[in-house]
């Protein structure tokens, strides 16, 4: 089956407005006008993961100064900066030893980065942690493992992803958080940006958690299109209370959510923004400005 790059029926029309990748798991994203579309993600997303001393998944739940930890593309290289300290350069296709490494449920065999890398995150990040987190070590997925998403949610289909919580893809609008905003000004609270709730793709042009309620989202690539669906409600951790250029966490932005984002899917937990399988598009180049199309899903 080839998707249709448009729809004019379609219940739902909308554009990309943004495009993130998170290269390494729990640092800061890189904003892109174009990125390319794998049966996993978005290329580079999640690639990388900090780990400790037992392989354990590390995250800004117990180190929020990895949100200051900026990482870049260049010439071939994921560079990462953070205060303080010299940038360190990685090449893409790098990796060392074999290792295996935990993220949540599942143990996947993984390439360790070397000495360097872990001496760089343990002097960044080490020095204020709790004893088992001073000693670090960066992770990156090993492309010929598979790491499969929940069949729970697959309706009996088979999708996987690379160090992402649980799915390739994360889905939200800006008008969602524009809804957000809007409750935070009315009590008195300062906006937040798109970066706390770390999307992969923002959608433009459709009302507040839209997102929640379409089918399969076709997308008009230059290529044959891509066409990926929503299939979990995104469960929101403490992360969204952290600010990212500060790395300090305050309760305003989920005990706002409290208020109005409790979803009986997930029997009450807050939401914000849908997990997404890809369904096809594996190589297509998703753009900034792209026309998107979906219909209502009843279900």
């Amino acid at each position: 089956m080839t998707t249709s790059p448009t729809s004019p029926d379609a219940d739902v029309k909308a554009t990309i407005d943004q495009l993130w990748v998170y290269p390494v798991k729990s640092c800061a994203g890189v904003a892109l006008t174009e990125a390319e579309l794998t049966d996993t993600g978005l290329l580079y997303d999640r690639a990388w993961m900090v780990v400790d001393a037992q392989g354990e998944f590390v995250t800004q739940r117990e180190l929020p100064r990895m949100a200051l930890i900026q990482p870049s593309f260049r010439m071939g290289q994921l560079v990462l900066r953070a205060p303080g300290m010299l940038s360190l350069h990685l090449e893409l296709n790098a990796a060392e030893e074999p290792m295996k490494v935990r993220v949540w449920d599942d143990e996947v065999q993984a390439c360790d980065m070397g000495d360097l890398a872990a001496q760089w995150f343990s002097d960044f990040l080490g020095a204020d942690a709790p004893e088992g987190l001073r000693r670090l070590r960066l992770a990156r997925f090993d492309p010929e493992v598979r790491r499969p998403s929940s069949a729970r949610w697959l309706s009996g289909r088979e999708a996987g992803t690379q160090f992402a919580d649980g799915f390739a893809l994360l889905v939200t609008s800006t008008a969602s958080l524009d809804g957000l905003n809007e409750r935070l000004a009315a009590a008195g609270q300062a906006p937040v940006d798109m970066r706390r709730f770390r999307p992969n793709i923002v959608l433009r042009g459709v009302e507040a958690h839209d997102e929640d309620r379409v089918g399969p989202l076709r997308i008009a690539t230059e290529g044959s299109g891509a066409q990926i669906e929503t299939v979990k409600p995104c469960a929101r951790c403490p992360i969204p209370n952290i600010d990212p250029d500060r790395a300090t966490s305050s309760p305003e932005v989920n005990d706002t959510l409290q208020g109005y984002r409790q979803d009986p899917r997930l029997n009450g937990a807050v939401t914000f923004g849908m997990n997404a399988i890809v369904i096809e598009g594996d190589g297509q180049m998703l753009r900034v400005g792209q026309a998107v199309t979906a219909d209502w899903r009843f279900d």
